[in-house]
């Protein structure tokens, strides 16, 4: 199966073994990267655990696991990387009643002892 992020490898040799905790991204992109296909396959679990663990209290696995099981996610898009710690993207998917949307976000990410984290993100237009 490709990845659903979109980098051309197959799903076990890009984002399968950050998932199943086999190894840690190396950058806030490939975290970018394969929380989008945690939200594919879906891996609430994986999303709730490279959350900064001080926002975690403002998130919930159950509403990000469902999130990704009632949409179609299709695509990735990074629009740019202003900075190490920031990616901006635009994540397309197809909601529960069918339409097509674009969820675009510049999200910000932090390192703590050499594990990338995400920190927030700011939805732009």
């Amino acid at each position: 199966m490709n990845c659903p992020c979109c980098s051309g490898k197959s799903y076990e040799e890009c984002c399968k073994p950050y998932h199943t905790g086999e190894k840690h991204t190396s950058t806030a992109e490939a975290l970018m990267r394969s929380r989008f296909s945690a939200f594919a396959i879906p891996n609430g679990e994986y999303l709730m655990e490279t959350t900064l663990p001080s926002k975690r209290k403002f998130h919930h696995k159950k509403d990000l696991q469902e999130w990704g099981e009632i949409n179609t996610w299709t695509r990735l898009e990074i629009i740019n990387k202003p900075s190490p710690t920031k990616v901006e993207f635009k994540a397309f998917y197809t909601d529960k009643d069918g339409q097509k949307q674009i969820h675009h976000e510049l999200s910000t990410f932090k390192m703590i002892q050499n594990r990338w984290f995400y920190v927030s993100g700011e939805f732009l237009t």
